[in-house]
């Protein structure tokens, strides 16, 4: 598969901190990926990064062989980008529809003239998100499984080619886990690219082709969920240098 969004030694400096340096990274179209590593390791960054709300300081953005390094946001989503939010922003005096019909009318869909209706469109992600029952309820009465599924509901709603999910389980108990984890196989057999974040687990090793990790702003690991959970850097970013294979009982 060719690579469908592509990093180039992407760097991003906030004063003298470095968020992220030079990190390599290719996405192919059609496959889930992985995104892990300790809190502060820039994941996030990276996101914002790839959908416009942070210009690298330096390295290429890369999608579909277009460098996106200095679009806007709104012009990234147009392309076939766009993200859910790791702290749901919902319009909370809006219904689930209206939200959802916000990404309806700012999406590729409706910029490129394919969505004509945008409460259709919308209609047609909240049945996918079962969310359809509520279409008419405000979003702050939503509780917090409703308000990720509409999170993603508003995000499909601009008819992405590439979705960046942002810890979109975080929270959520077992069972609503995996209802999402059953959502985002879905949203691959429907054609769409995933990049996610995750810091449960069990969700992203059992979704993902492929994973990177990244510590301190740097990449250190890269490969398949079994590749990567064995891997003595990634062990030792999470549990400490003790931990690791090869240093013995401690």
């Amino acid at each position: 598969m060719a690579n469908f969004l592509e990093g180039q030694e992407v760097c991003k400096n906030f004063g003298g901190l470095a968020a992220l340096e030079r990190v390599d990274f290719e996405i192919r179209e059609g496959e889930i990926l992985g995104l892990i590593g300790p809190n502060g390791a820039g994941k996030t960054t990276l996101f914002r990064c790839i959908t416009g709300v942070y210009p690298p300081s330096s390295g290429k953005i890369i999608f579909k062989g277009k460098d996106i390094s200095k679009l806007m946001p709104h012009e990234i989503c147009v392309l076939g980008i766009t993200n859910t939010h790791q702290v749901v922003k919902p319009f909370s005096e809006m219904t689930v529809l209206d939200n959802s019909r916000v990404g309806a009318f700012f999406g590729k869909g409706w910029v490129r003239g394919e969505v004509k209706d945008a409460t259709q469109e919308a209609m047609r992600v909240l049945e996918f998100t079962g969310l359809a029952p509520k279409a008419n309820v405000l979003a702050k009465n939503l509780t917090l499984p409703d308000r990720k599924r509409l999170e993603m509901a508003r995000a499909l709603a601009t008819r992405p080619e590439l979705l960046l999910l942002d810890e979109v389980v975080a929270g959520l108990n077992p069972t609503e886990t995996d209802m999402i984890i059953y959502l985002i196989r879905q949203l691959r057999e429907s054609g769409i690219t995933i990049f996610m974040v995750e810091h449960v687990m069990r969700a992203v090793l059992s979704v993902s082709d492929r994973l990177i990790v990244l510590n301190f702003g740097e990449k250190i690991a890269e490969g398949t969920p079994d590749e990567v959970a064995t891997n003595p850097q990634v062990i030792e970013a999470y549990l400490g240098k003790g931990y690791a294979p090869g240093n013995g009982d401690k």
